[in-house]
């Protein structure tokens, strides 16, 4: 689910703002130069058009000009019968200002007309006019503060005739293409700015989730983390943003499966502390009263003594059972390498019935067993596993309770049963009967204190039996309901048939 608050933000979103400035500012700074480049071009490129205009013009005068072979004498003729202006103009000359010059560089008269100061400035500043009268291509020389581009031509009578037309025109036309330019394209930056930063802020929505995420976690605080909380998708999402979510999404459900595993250890493992050292007190206290009242005299008869060295040696007896039971449990959760090696399951089970069949001389026991049935496992854990099953028939069923021990086939593994007639247990307890230090009486009632007294065991055989079985690979399940007896199924892996004597020379596989 998506949060609607976003904790930490403050010291989140000046971040996420510089980094949305940043983007806008580094597209802005992009663009502008891009258009200061375009309209740089676009400004040479128009008057180079302009120029070029100006001096076809300015180069075709100047031809005229040499083709007429007219003198100075000639043009002040022409010039006083029909008007400079009108003479200009038959000349193709209109528009242009026409100088008149000497090889020294000063401006004529022409018509009877004084040369004005434009035509003065001109004149000086074309030093030299023999030199430029060479040149084909205009030049640019500047009179009055203005810029002209001119040429010049040369008379037969050894003067000059300077064209010149300004170029305020051009430079007008080039300044209001570049302001119209500068104008559109400040609009256009920051249009597209306004754009980028918002679009900059919509992209970045996703990855404020996941920061918006990261914090709601963080604030629980390290014991109490709230690690349910996933990143939601949105509608449109880009692919990079959408693999990080789904990154992100696998990261904290497998932080929040090994959070929750770790709590779950850890309470176990308090549990597991207190039941054992419950369990431990009991035939302490019981070891400890007996030194007691012998420290103190009261056993006064040998009777007694007896008596109390009897009770003594049977706690000692339990309490170290139930310590064996507590290191095959530790050995057993470390998930140690079993040595695996195929071992004759009907061989185990048939030696263990002769034992219960010995202990419980009164009780029926039958086997139903092949002459050899070989399963892949460790020997030693096995040897546990149907001891223990004929420990909790022997402990918690009456004598008269007849059990039935089978090996049988089933395809890729061999099964174990172990069934007896017995009072069975509730459903409730069936269902922890795996569980350490569980015990619940036979008849259908759980110890009510969980204290029970030393006959009923300590409430770890069955769990050493999940915990072997599961190291060998199997599984074990029970079937069980009041006043219908008691079956326990243990399905381990089928071993490869092979000779007694290869077995005995087989070297251990580590599993």
């Amino acid at each position: 689910m998506r949060r609607h608050h976003r904790p930490g933000s403050a010291e989140r979103r000046p971040h996420s703002v510089a980094m949305r400035a940043k983007l806008a500012l580094s597209s802005i700074v992009v663009l502008a130069v891009g258009l200061a480049l375009l309209i740089w071009f676009s400004m040479m490129g128009i008057r180079h058009y302009l120029v070029s205009g100006i001096d076809n013009d300015l180069t075709s005068g100047r031809d005229s000009i040499e083709k007429m072979h007219m003198t100075r004498a000639q043009f002040s003729a022409i010039g006083s019968v029909f008007g400079l202006h009108d003479a200009l103009e038959a000349a193709g000359l209109h528009g242009n200002t026409f100088v008149l010059i000497d090889a020294d560089g000063t401006a004529l008269p022409l018509a009877g007309s004084d040369p004005t100061a434009v035509q003065r400035a001109l004149a000086a500043a074309a030093r030299g006019p023999g030199g430029m009268a060479a040149h084909e291509k205009p030049f640019d020389v500047s009179a009055g503060g203005k810029p002209y581009r001119a040429v010049v031509a040369a008379l037969p009578d050894g003067e000059f005739v300077l064209l010149a037309r300004t170029m305020d025109d051009a430079n007008g036309v080039v300044d209001k293409v570049v302001h119209m330019e500068l104008a559109v394209g400040g609009v256009l930056v920051l249009l597209l700015g306004t754009f980028i930063y918002c679009g900059a802020r919509w992209r970045l929505r996703p990855l404020e989730d996941m920061v918006d995420t990261a914090s709601g976690i963080a604030e629980g605080g390290p014991d109490r983390p709230d690690l349910s909380a996933r990143v939601a998708p949105r509608k449109r999402s880009f692919a990079e943003v959408e693999q990080l979510r789904t990154a992100l999404n696998a990261m904290l459900h497998q932080v929040e499966g090994a959070f929750k595993t770790r709590e779950h250890a850890a309470a176990h493992l308090k549990q597991f502390v207190a039941d054992a050292s419950h369990e431990l007190r009991t035939p302490l206290a019981a070891i400890r009263g007996y030194l007691q009242l012998y420290e103190k005299g009261m056993l006064t008869t040998p009777e007694e003594e007896r008596r109390a060295l009897s009770r003594m040696s049977f706690e000692a007896e339990r309490m170290a059972r139930l310590v064996d039971e507590l290191l095959a449990l530790a050995r057993l959760d470390q998930r140690p390498s079993v040595q695996c090696r195929p071992v004759d399951l009907a061989a185990l089970v048939r030696g263990a019935a002769a034992d219960l069949s010995a202990q419980q001389p009164e009780r029926r026991v039958e086997v139903d067993a092949p002459d050899a049935c070989l399963v892949l496992g460790d020997e030693a854990t096995l040897c546990q596993i149907v001891a223990n099953l004929l420990a909790n028939v022997r402990t918690h069923t009456p004598v008269s309770a007849d059990v039935r021990v089978s090996v049988a086939d089933d395809g890729d593994r061999r099964v174990l049963r172990v069934r007896d007639e017995g009072p069975g247990m509730r459903p409730q307890d069936a269902e922890r009967i795996f569980d350490r230090f569980f015990r619940a009486s036979r008849d259908g009632g759980a110890a009510a204190d969980g204290v029970v007294p030393a006959e009923t065991g300590s409430g770890l055989g069955m769990a050493v039996v999940r915990a072997a079985v599961a190291a060998n690979g199997g599984t074990v399940s029970v079937d069980t309901a009041p006043g219908a007896g008691l079956t326990v199924e243990v399905r381990l892996p089928v071993a490869a048939a092979v000779s007694v004597d290869d077995r005995a020379a087989e070297p251990a596989v580590r599993s």
